[in-house]
């Protein structure tokens, strides 16, 4: 049986706006009720959902038992204004407001926070993020307002700025990671924080002609070096495809084949461990 520890239900694999606007008016119960079936016939018994703030995750977990399938969601993420994230989420324009919108997640049935801490990767230049971070008290004071507030914390988050801080924090799960140097990784392994790397945003990627194609496979050789790395420091790792995102369909296997090929042998204990402290704590 399988784990996808981060899903967009709301998203497609194909055009993120078209995407979003199938469920404008109001989720769509059978397409979501064939993306779980489809996750069903693939193996997968727990999924854990980014948010959307269009109810789409919401729903999918009303339906998700249904189809044998656990299934968590934060409701909407949440993201600082002017910075990445707002296409999706929740918009806060400061602490207090933050801490509002956690408590308002938390009173409608949010299965914990996911908080926006930083951009994305340039997928044509290597080493470039399309923003950096938060500053790292803004980011400590983040995950400290929502573990008061007695929930799990998933942090998007890429550089090693981002995610050290994060670490530092106390962060419950960091998503995505690139560019990470050997302190953010000690800082993860250290906080027992659990890594999902969603090698397949950037693997699915290949020969598709949209990104250059050597960038992308500097991205992807980067993640895995880092994992490996990562793994050898006994910190914690979780299969996430990010499903939804450009080239990622749901209900696929990438992201088992991917972590095969960068972990070899090691890859089912690993993430034994990781998916089992995921299920834990979210």
């Amino acid at each position: 049986m399988y784990a996808d520890c981060h899903i967009h239900m709301v998203l497609d694999g194909v055009d993120w706006r078209a995407a979003i606007g199938r469920h404008s008016s109001g989720p769509d119960r059978n397409w979501i009720r064939a993306r779980l079936k489809s996750y069903r016939e693939a193996g997968f018994t727990y999924l854990r959902d980014g948010g959307d703030r269009w109810g789409v995750g919401a729903m999918a977990r009303s339906l998700a038992p249904e189809y044998g399938i656990d299934y968590r969601t934060p409701l909407a993420p949440l993201c600082a204004r002017g910075h990445y994230g707002a296409f999706i989420g929740e918009v806060y324009g400061s602490l207090s407001e933050y801490g509002a919108l956690v408590a308002v997640q938390k009173a409608r049935g949010a299965d914990f926070v996911k908080i926006m801490i930083s951009g994305l990767m340039d997928f044509d230049r290597f080493g470039v993020l399309t923003e950096d971070g938060l500053d790292g008290g803004t980011i400590s004071d983040l995950v400290d307002i929502a573990h008061q507030a007695g929930m799990s914390v998933m942090a998007h988050a890429n550089g090693s700025a981002a995610v050290t801080a994060a670490a530092e924090s106390g962060v419950d799960s960091v998503e995505h990671g690139a560019y990470l140097n050997r302190e953010a990784l000690e800082a993860m392994a250290e906080n027992k924080v659990v890594w999902v790397p969603t090698l397949s945003t950037v693997g699915n990627l290949r020969g598709k002609g949209r990104f250059r194609e050597d960038a992308v496979e500097a991205i992807l050789q980067s993640a895995m070096e880092n994992v490996r790395l990562f793994a050898s420091m006994g910190g914690l790792i979780a299969p996430g495809t990010d499903a939804g995102a450009w080239a990622v369909p749901h209900g696929g296997l990438s992201e088992y084949a991917l972590l095969e090929e960068t972990l070899g042998t090691q890859t089912e204990a690993v993430l034994e461990k990781g998916i089992r402290a995921i299920r834990e704590r979210f």
